[in-house]
């Protein structure tokens, strides 16, 4: 028998003698207090459960939190994945196409990760890839702005309310960073360290705009930086409809 039903026998037979002195018969005390006492028990028991439930539920919610916060977030490098792009850049097209803000993006690619990988294996391919993109979290630091893995060794940087010159100067200081780490690849037809590719454009936001049609111009312009050498930063006017 469950506490639940417990308390309900201990109600039943309360009333039943409740009834009985109501109906003239003589109240008989032991038997009250024995009924009294075992209530009283089981309040005490049932109190100790709800506290039980009360911090049960206080860490599974917390760790709902933890779960939540942790689909944003790409579990290799610790910046931004692509689900929190997806979903945020949505808010910031809302946002800034209200104020007829602009919006600059950049795509960025690692030259030749894949040679990178054949050379050094997958462990420092992994290695090169967080400290490539923590390096990239350095120049984003204004409200608003974020860096996101797009996906392998592509990654997607957003500059709200940045002009093309502002995204330039951007682009600029995150190529000379990842030169600056000198991390070695030899087959890096760049340079003989890890370096980057850049693509970028500067978008009038409207609240009609798609960020498929962003990333696919600023697509254009990263391939562009790579069939010019590479180790640069290419900007290509956004095509408004």
């Amino acid at each position: 028998m469950d506490l639940f039903e417990k308390e309900q026998n201990v109600y039943d037979n309360a009333n039943e003698h409740l009834a009985d002195i109501e109906n003239g018969a003589p109240l008989k005390t032991e038997e009250f207090s024995a009924l009294v006492k075992e209530y009283g028990m089981l309040l005490k028991h049932m109190r100790r459960i709800t506290k039980f439930a009360d911090r049960a539920t206080g860490h599974l919610h917390k760790k709902n939190v933890d779960l939540e916060g942790k689909v944003y977030y790409d579990p290799l490098t610790g910046i931004h994945n692509r689900r929190f792009l997806e979903e945020n850049i949505k808010r910031t097209i809302k946002d800034l196409s209200r104020s007829g803000s602009i919006l600059s993006i950049m795509m960025l690619d690692i030259d030749f990760f894949k040679k990178y990988n054949d050379t050094y294996g997958h462990s420092a391919g992994d290695d090169c890839l967080k400290a490539v993109a923590q390096a990239f979290l350095e120049y984003i630091a204004r409200e608003g702005d974020f860096v996101a893995r797009y996906g392998g060794e592509e990654f997607f940087i957003a500059l709200p309310n940045a002009s093309e010159k502002g995204a330039q100067r951007t682009a600029q200081k995150i190529l000379k960073k990842i030169m600056a780490l000198r991390i070695p690849h030899e087959k890096n037809e760049a340079a003989d360290c890890v370096t980057v590719s850049i693509g970028g454009t500067t978008i009038n936001v409207k609240h009609t705009d798609n960020i498929t049609d962003y990333v696919k111009r600023a697509d254009e312009a990263l391939y562009m930086s790579k069939h010019n050498g590479r180790n640069k930063y290419t900007y290509l006017q956004y095509n408004e409809n």
